[in-house]
């Protein structure tokens, strides 16, 4: 059954303000509607996600490295051992252009890592990005 790209949700793990309304900015801009969550730090999007019905599938994951409370990395290796949530499609979007944190995500099998200071002229690219991605790949339910 293919997906309409008009139902994924967007569970954005950001706790900076600013880039999180950057990246609301960029949905808006390019009219789409897809629904965005956010959370602050990986602790309250595992909380969040486990919740029934607190986030509709397909969901696509926007995450943030450098965190309170519970960073990136410790979120992917928490939603990897997850059963019900070890599918979920993640991209990592962090200001962190570090090796380590690099190999440590993509050892996570997250779908995308890109840094934000790469991204010029605000998030449009990286809304675009995923835009096409969830039009052409299959998302699971």
């Amino acid at each position: 059954m293919s997906i309409n790209y008009g139902e994924v949700s967007i569970l954005l793990v950001e706790d900076d303000d600013i880039d999180a309304l950057a990246v609301k900015r960029g949905f808006s801009k390019l009219k789409l509607a897809n629904p965005i969550i956010r959370t602050v730090n990986g602790l309250e999007a595992l909380q969040l996600l486990r919740s029934p019905d607190a986030i509709q599938r397909p969901y696509v994951i926007l995450l943030d490295l450098n965190m309170p409370i519970m960073g990136g990395i410790e979120f992917l290796q928490n939603i990897r051992k997850d059963e019900n949530l070890k599918d979920s499609i993640i991209f990592v979007l962090t200001t962190s252009s570090a090796d380590q944190d690099l190999v440590a995500a993509y050892n996570e099998n997250i779908a995308g890592y890109i840094v934000k200071s790469d991204v010029k002229g605000g998030f449009d690219k990286v809304i675009n990005l995923l835009d096409c991605y969830w039009r052409v790949v299959m998302l699971p339910k």
